[in-house]
C-alpha cells in the first residue's frame, strides 16, 4: 500500500509500513549512535561528547577538577539530551583503573571498587577532570582534524569523532549490545599494539602471525592470567570472535594461599562468599579459614588457610573450577568502520582501518597547517610591503575615510593583506622591522616546504605517523599486566576425595532408618532402635565412598557415606531422601569402590552378581537394577570377596539350602539374572515357597544360619550334604532350623 493523503490532507500510511520502519530506525539508532564504538577514536556517542564537553569546560589533566555534576549538566544540556545517571555512569567508567586499562578521566572521590563497581558516590559529591591518555584524543582537535556536526539543537558544534592519535579501541577495549549485534573488544597493551602498528606500517601485508609477536593477547587492568592456549587467542585473532580463559594470579606464603590478582570484571567479596559457601556446605575440606587482608597497598590479597598436606595446585584448580577465581571473557569485535557501517573485524583489518584513519587525520592535519603557513606568508608579504613604505601606509589610514580599498589599489595588496595591516596598531605599525618580518618568512618557508615534502611523500607522511606513535608510548606506555600463561583446564574435586578417607560401618534397618557408625569394630545388632524397628542389614565401608540401598522393588539408590548421620542416634529415614516407589520397603546396603561386587537376588530365586559402578545413581528416584515378579521383593545383598573362590548359599523358606559354586552365576549390571535355586512356579505364586537369603561363602569360611535368636553355623567342609547344580532344590536343613531369617558367610 503507497502512501496517501486523505481530504484533510493528512498522509496515511500502513500500519505494516510504519512498524517496519520505527523499528529499522530505532535499530540503526542504538547500534550507530548508542552501543558500538567508532574504530577511530574508540568510543560511543556518549563517551566522545563527556571528553568532548570536558576539554571545552577547560578541564584538562593540569586543571582544578570541577565537580562531575556541572560536567554531566554541560553534557546533556550541550551534547547528549538523554538520563543525567547513564551519563554520569558512563564517565564513572572512564574513570575506574578496573574497568579501563587506560583511563580517561581522573576522578576525585568516591568511584566505586573492584568489589562493587557501582558503589561510586552521587555526582554532586565527586569532582572530575580529564587524564594525561585523553591528551592523545584531542590534542589535534582543532587542527582541521575531523568533520563537525551540528548539535541536537543545531545551537552548538560537535565532532564526529576525535583525532586519536592511538587506537583507543584496541587499548582500552569495549562492550556494547545493539538490536542484533552486539560487541565485546578486550583491552591491550599499548607498547605492543603500538609495535604492531609499527611493524604493519612497514610490512602492509602482515598476517596475523606476524602481529601476533608483537600483541601476545589482551591485557586486563586487574592483570590475573590469561590461561587459553595460544592456538585459540589466535584463532579470536583471525575470526574477530571467540572466547578467552581468565584466572586469578595466586602465591604461597607460609603455608596459605594469597591471592594477588582477580580476572576482569571479578568482585573480590563475592570469591570469598562462594568459597565460603562450599566450606558451609562441607565440601571443602581442605580449607581452614578465609581472610580480605586488601588495603590501599594491595588492592587484592585475599588469604585462603589451608590444612597440612593438601596440595594446593590440586586445591586451586578445584576453586578454579567451581568459583569466579576464573572466568571465560567473549570477544565479538564488531565495530562501526570508516564508512560507518557495524561490520566484524579481525586483528590485521582493525590495526590496517585505524592506520587509514590516522593518515587521513595526519593529512588533514598538514594540509590544515599548510594552509595557515601559507596565509600567514601571504600576510607577511603584505606587512612587509607596508614596512617598505610605512610612511604612506600610515598617512592612507590617517588621512582616509575608507583606506582599505586605497590600500589594495595603491600597493597592490589582496583583501586579506589589508586587513592584517589595518588591524595592526599604528604603534605596532611603525615599528614593523624588515629583519623580523624576512626572519619569520624564512622560518615559515622552511615549514611550507617540509610540509609540502611530507603531504607529496607516502614514506615521510609513514615516518612521521611512526614517530609520533612511538613518542605516544613514551608517554602513555607501561608494563603488561596480565600474565599469559598456558595451564591446563581447571579440574573440579570429585566429592569423593573432598572428604577424609574412615572406615565406616553403614547400618540399614527393617523400617528403612540408615546411619554410619565409624569404624568395622561395630555389633550392629547391638545398638539401639526404634521401638518395633530392629536391624537388618550392614556394610562396611569407608566416609568417602557411596552407600547404596536396594529396596524391595530392586531399585538402587546411593549417597555419600559421610552424609548419613551418626551411629549414636537411630539414623534416618531413607524415605527422606530418596524417593521409593509406593509401598516400597528398603531391603539392603552396600558400600564399598566402583569394582567391588555385591551378590543381588529376589525372593523368586534368581539373581546375578554386580559392580557398584553399575549401580550409581544421582536421581532421588533411583535406578532400576533388579527385575523383581510382581508380587516379589528383594533379598539383603551380599559382599562378594576379592580374589578367592565362592560359594553361592541359598535358602527358601521351607528350609532348603542350596550352595553352589559363585562362577555358575552370570556378572550382569541389571536384569533379572538367573536362577539360584529352584523355588515351583505354583508354590511362589501361591505364597507357600519363597527364597528368603542369599549369601556368598567365601573359601574355607563358615556359613552362619541365622534362626531367630539362634546361630547354626556350616563349616566349609560339612558343606557337602547341601553342595550341588545351580538351580537344584537343595537339601533340607535339620528340624528346628527350617525356619530361617537370614543367612552370613563367614571369612575365617
Amino acid at each position: 500500500m503507497q502512501n496517501t493523503l486523505n481530504l484533510e490532507g493528512v498522509e496515511q500510511q500502513s500500519l505494516k509500513e510504519y512498524t517496519e520502519k520505527a523499528y529499522l530506525d530505532y535499530s540503526m539508532y542504538v547500534i550507530l549512535d548508542r552501543a558500538l564504538p567508532q574504530i577511530g577514536d574508540g568510543l560511543k556517542p556518549v563517551q566522545r561528547r563527556i571528553i568532548y564537553a570536558m576539554s571545552e569546560l577547560g578541564l584538562s589533566a593540569s586543571s582544578k577538577p570541577k565537580k562531575s555534576a556541572r560536567t554531566v549538566g554541560d553534557v546533556i544540556g550541550k551534547f547528549h539530551p538523554h538520563g543525567d545517571s547513564a551519563c554520569y555512569e558512563a564517565m564513572v567508567l572512564m574513570a575506574q583503573d578496573f574497568s579501563y586499562r587506560y583511563t580517561i578521566i581522573d576522578g576525585q572521590g568516591n568511584w566505586g571498587s573492584t568489589d562493587d563497581p557501582k558503589s561510586f558516590a552521587a555526582m554532586r559529591y565527586t569532582e572530575s577532570r580529564l587524564a594525561p591518555y585523553a591528551k592523545s584524543l584531542l590534542q589535534e582537535l582543532g587542527q582541521g582534524t575531523v568533520d563537525w556536526v551540528p548539535n541536537f539543537d543545531g545551537m552548538l558544534n560537535e565532532p564526529v569523532v576525535l583525532p586519536a592519535r592511538l587506537p583507543n579501541l584496541l587499548l582500552n577495549g569495549t562492550t556494547g549490545i545493539a538490536v542484533g549485534l552486539s560487541t565485546d573488544v578486550p583491552p591491550h597493551n599499548l607498547r605492543e599494539v603500538a609495535s604492531a602498528l609499527v611493524h604493519l606500517l612497514d610490512e602492509p601485508k602482515a598476517g596475523v602471525a606476524q602481529l601476533m609477536k608483537h600483541i601476545k593477547g589482551p591485557d586486563f587492568p586487574t592483570g590475573g592470567e590469561l590461561v587459553s592456549p595460544r592456538a585459540d587467542i589466535k584463532e579470536i585473532y583471525t575470526t574477530g570472535g571467540g572466547t578467552l580463559r581468565l584466572r586469578a594470579s595466586y602465591k604461597v606464603e607460609n603455608g596459605d594461599i594469597i591471592i594477588t590478582s582477580l580476572p576482569y570484571q571479578v568482585s573480590g567479596s563475592k570469591v570469598l562468599e562462594q568459597i565460603a559457601a562450599q566450606m558451609r556446605a562441607k565440601k571443602l575440606p581442605q580449607v581452614d579459614d578465609l581472610r580480605d587482608e586488601s588495603d590501599h597497598e594491595e588492592p587484592i590479597r585475599l588469604v585462603i588457610s589451608k590444612k597440612r598436606g593438601v596440595d594446593v595446585e590440586q586445591l586451586m584448580s578445584h576453586l578454579f573450577s567451581t568459583t569466579s577465581l576464573e572466568r571465560t571473557v567473549r570477544v565479538n569485535m564488531n565495530v562501526i568502520d570508516l564508512a560507518g557501517r557495524p561490520r566484524m573485524f579481525n586483528l590485521v583489518d582493525m590495526l590496517t582501518e585505524w592506520l587509514k584513519f590516522r593518515r587521513e587525520t595526519v593529512k588533514r592535519r598538514l594540509q590544515h597547517r599548510l594552509q595557515i603557513v601559507t596565509d600567514r606568508l601571504h600576510i607577511l608579504d603584505g606587512l612587509l610591503v607596508a614596512y617598505l613604505n610605512i610612511d604612506e601606509v600610515i598617512h592612507i589610514i590617517r588621512t582616509e575615510d575608507a583606506p582599505k580599498p586605497v590600500l589594495m589599489k595603491r600597493f597592490e595588496l589582496s583583501d586579506l593583506q589589508a586587513e592584517a595591516i589595518l588591524n595592526l596598531r599604528l604603534r605596532n605599525l611603525a615599528k614593523l622591522e624588515e629583519m623580523k618580518i624576512r626572519g619569520e618568512q624564512d622560518e615559515l618557508n622552511g615549514e611550507r616546504d617540509v610540509l609540502e615534502k611530507t603531504l607529496k611523500s607516502a614514506a615521510r607522511l609513514k615516518t612521521l605517523i611512526k614517530k609520533e606513535i612511538l613518542e605516544d608510548v613514551e608517554t602513555y606506555g607501561d608494563e603488561r599486566r596480565t600474565e599469559i600463561v598456558e595451564r591446563d583446564a581447571a579440574q573440579a574435586l570429585d566429592e569423593t576425595q573432598l572428604v577424609a578417607s574412615e572406615p565406616v560401618t553403614v547400618i540399614l534397618s527393617q523400617r528403612g532408618y540408615a546411619r554410619a557408625a565409624k569404624g568395622h569394630d561395630v555389633d550392629p545388632t547391638s545398638l539401639s532402635y526404634k521401638s518395633g524397628d530392629g536391624f537388618l542389614a550392614s556394610a562396611q565401608g569407608r566416609s568417602n565412598q557411596l552407600a547404596m540401598f536396594i529396596d524391595s522393588t530392586g531399585r538402587v539408590y546411593s549417597v555419600m557415606a559421610h552424609t548419613l548421620p551418626s551411629a549414636r542416634g537411630q539414623g534416618e529415614p531413607l524415605s527422606s531422601r530418596f524417593k521409593p516407589p509406593d509401598g516400597a520397603e528398603f531391603c539392603g546396603a552396600m558400600i564399598g569402590d566402583a569394582g567391588q561386587k555385591y551378590l543381588l537376588a529376589s525372593d523368586a530365586g534368581y539373581g546375578f552378581i554386580a559392580k557398584l559402578e553399575d549401580l550409581v545413581s544421582r536421581n532421588k528416584a533411583g535406578k532400576a537394577i533388579l527385575r523383581v515378579p510382581a508380587g516379589g521383593k528383594a533379598v539383603v545383598p551380599s559382599l562378594v570377596p576379592r580374589d578367592t573362590e565362592c560359594l553361592i548359599a541359598a535358602v527358601s523358606s521351607i528350609g532348603r539350602l542350596l550352595m553352589f559354586e559363585m562362577d555358575e552365576l552370570p556378572e550382569l549390571a541389571k536384569g533379572k539374572g538367573n536362577k539360584l535355586i529352584n523355588i515351583p512356579g505354583k508354590k511362589y505364586q501361591g505364597g507357600e515357597e519363597r527364597m528368603i537369603a542369599a549369601t556368598v561363602v567365601p573359601e574355607d569360611g563358615d556359613l552362619q544360619v541365622y534362626s531367630g535368636k539362634r546361630m547354626m553355623t556350616v563349616k566349609w567342609d560339612d558343606s557337602e550334604p547341601y553342595y550341588g547344580e545351580r538351580a537344584l532344590r537343595g537339601a533340607l536343613l535339620p528340624r528346628g532350623w527350617r525356619t530361617v531369617d537370614r543367612l552370613v558367610g563367614i571369612k575365617l
